[in-house]
């Protein structure tokens, strides 16, 4: 039994006699914020005072008075202006407890509701190494489909690569003029990785060329706004001349933007035509803008020789990629990437039409909807398609195919008005029933608040990123080791293993313990700290709590299944029981909104819980065996709650650090 969803689904039967939909109202039933006044809360009469106009004590009184509740709680405490307080009975939690003592999902059941899901997550472009910032949908994903299926729902991932775009033209183009077919034969991939660099840089440059006199007449055009305006301002009138000032502050927002798009502009050119080789190809390649787009067009239609190339190019592309995910532990059931879609796209424009649901504008077919300025265009004037096109494409698919109640879409924020207008328009064309959310997420920022980049302004690669937190892990091990009163414990291969586990799981929790819509600066300390809400804290917590078995010669697997129970006599007995018990809340609140960051909470919440536990109440030293078998299976709970919940987010533990 799941403890919050039991005490709604209790209140809900009060409350509908009270008010039509009673769903916000049980949103307010919520663990209390002080033990003092129980352990739930329901703030449910206040709004309700206001609703049926009479006193919210008056009101609480009544649904106290209905509330049939007697076999999990004491009876129900009125407070203040109306707070109803909860205080679970002790012979309840216990009862829960040797449930779970037996049960391989700690108490936890599966959700009342079963759906089916797809998770669409991680969706590198194939064409170029991953780097740091597909780490934030990659195990985003990842967990949101572990905590899903964990509940018993139906879970389809699917990884829609990226791989059939402009990307692939520019690798294309680079082979045919700049490739270095030694390189190329002896390590294919760091060559296409040169190549694809090379010509997005010279590609960057023309465009930097071709922008910079608007830029510049842009700079100067704010430059003056504001000076004009500044020199308009008016004198005496307060309330004029902070109305003045606020639009100074705008317009010096835009002569920012403005100069710091100039400066990137002029950083693209000077980086080529400093570099006296680069200079050269960039003048004997003017039109690699639009030669690339040929490139990419002439794949997309069928030509033979650049199709040969793709089809030697992606295999050796997405066998790196799958080196990564193998190295931390990801899975997908499906990856139908872009190039799978693409014998669709014409039936989607087609379908639009012949629905009336798209049209022509200036020689393109767009969709137009309401609340948004402008249209969702599904085929471009020269014919070809767009991203939205093969998203449509591929939600007809996934429909057809699965028949999901929910998609989710784990992409960072800046894709937000895509997905608004994605949204709508799969609505429009049949899908309204189905849950389509955009899973967004904020940006890995370096020490400067800016995103996260190597000295060299380079993107960090998500390799390089692996190996130094796998490296920085295994100087923290060795040092806590080395540091033991009686000496190193752990032999080399031990103490790699465990620097393997804790480096990754530091890069997996450090992004996943931050709530997903914030920006969060990369920190290797922070990450791999041995204090504090860590995947490391969390990782040595369970180390430690398997130490005491180990210390007290424990088989804690014969003690749980000989028959021994939990007993609770003291208030940090109680206090931890609670908190296993409340796994399942924390689970329930990362479904809520698909928020991980929810589980992290929990973990590092029951982790501080236990430790507190731990110093209170002697475990191997009780007085009495029942006491100590008793303690010895809290902490036995303890230990499998965490590594359930760390597995929950990728993320795996060791029985030594």
């Amino acid at each position: 039994m799941n403890i919050l969803p039991e005490l709604k689904s209790r209140f809900r039967v009060v409350l509908s006699g009270l008010v039509e939909d009673p769903t916000e109202l049980l949103s307010m039933i919520r663990p209390a914020q002080d033990a003092t006044f129980g352990d739930y809360q329901a703030n449910v009469a206040m709004p309700l005072g206001k609703t049926l106009g009479k006193p919210p004590r008056e009101i609480a009184a009544e649904i106290v008075g209905q509330l049939d509740l007697s076999d999990i709680c004491e009876p129900a405490e009125i407070a203040g202006p109306g707070f109803i307080n909860l205080r679970l009975k002790d012979t309840w939690l216990v009862e829960r407890l040797n449930h779970a003592i037996a049960d391989e999902r700690l108490g936890v059941t599966t959700a009342s509701e079963l759906r089916t899901y797809v998770v669409d997550y991680s969706s590198p472009n194939v064409a170029k190494p991953m780097h740091v910032g597909h780490i934030r949908s990659t195990v985003i994903g990842d967990s949101l489909c572990r905590t899903l299926r964990f509940l018993g729902h139906r879970v389809i991932s699917d990884n829609h690569l990226g791989d059939w775009g402009t990307q692939f033209g520019m690798i294309i183009y680079g082979y045919k003029h700049f490739v270095d077919q030694k390189a190329y034969q002896t390590a294919s991939v760091p060559e296409l990785s040169r190549l694809y660099k090379l010509v997005n840089q010279l590609v960057e440059y023309h465009n930097a060329r071709t922008k910079l006199p608007t830029l510049e007449r842009e700079l100067a055009a704010q430059t003056e706004a504001v000076t004009a305006l500044r020199n308009q301002a008016p004198a005496g009138d307060k309330a004029a001349v902070k109305k003045t000032n606020k639009e100074i502050s705008k317009l010096e927002d835009k002569v920012a933007e403005a100069r710091e798009n100039l400066v990137a502009a002029q950083a693209t050119l000077s980086a080529v035509e400093s570099d006296a080789k680069l200079c050269e190809l960039a003048n004997q390649h003017a039109n690699i803008a639009t030669d690339v787009l040929e490139e990419t067009a002439k794949l997309h239609r069928g030509d033979p020789e650049n199709r040969r190339l793709w089809d030697e190019f992606l295999p050796k592309c997405r066998e790196e990629i799958q080196k990564l995910y193998d190295r931390i532990d990801i899975k997908f059931d499906f990856e139908y990437g872009e190039s799978f879609y693409h014998d669709r796209l014409a039936g989607v424009v087609e379908e639009f039409e012949k629905h009336g649901l798209a049209k022509e504008s200036d020689g393109a077919i767009c969709v137009f909807m309401d609340g948004f300025d402008a249209p969702m265009i599904i085929r471009k004037k020269d014919g070809a398609f767009l991203y939205a096109t093969t998203d449509l494409a591929t939600i007809q698919f996934r429909m057809q195919e699965w028949k999901p109640d929910a998609i989710l879409y784990v992409v960072d924020h800046r894709q937000g008005e895509h997905f608004d207008k994605f949204f709508a328009a799969a609505k429009l064309c049949g899908y309204p029933n189905v849950e389509l959310r955009h899973i967004s997420f904020g940006t890995v920022l370096g020490d400067d608040g800016k995103p996260f980049k190597t000295r060299s302004g380079d993107t960090v690669g998500l390799e390089a990123l692996l190996d130094e937190a796998v490296q920085r892990a295994y100087t923290v091990v060795s040092q806590n080791d080395d540091a033991k009163p009686h000496g190193p414990e752990l032999a080399e291969a031990e103490r790699r293993h465990v620097a393997d586990a804790v480096g990754l799981g530091a890069i997996k929790y450090a992004d996943l313990s931050h709530n997903r819509t914030s920006d969060y600066v990369f920190s290797y300390d922070k990450m791999l700290a041995l204090t504090g809400n860590t995947a490391t804290y969390l990782q040595y917590s369970y180390a430690r709590v398997n130490g005491i078995f180990t210390k007290g010669e424990v088989n804690i697997e014969k003690l749980r299944a000989g028959g021994e129970s939990i007993q609770i006599n003291e208030p940090a007995e109680r206090a931890l029981a609670l908190e296993l018990l409340r796994f399942s809340d924390g689970l329930a609140d990362v479904v809520e909104d698909y928020r991980p960051n929810q589980l992290t909470s929990y973990l590092f919440q029951l982790t501080k819980v236990f430790f507190s536990f731990y110093e209170q109440c002697p475990v191997l030293k009780a007085e009495e065996e029942r006491t100590r078998n008793s303690r010895l299976l809290l902490c036995d709970l303890t230990a499998r709650t965490i590594s359930q919940g760390l597995n929950l987010l990728g993320i795996n533990v060791v029985e030594r650090m």
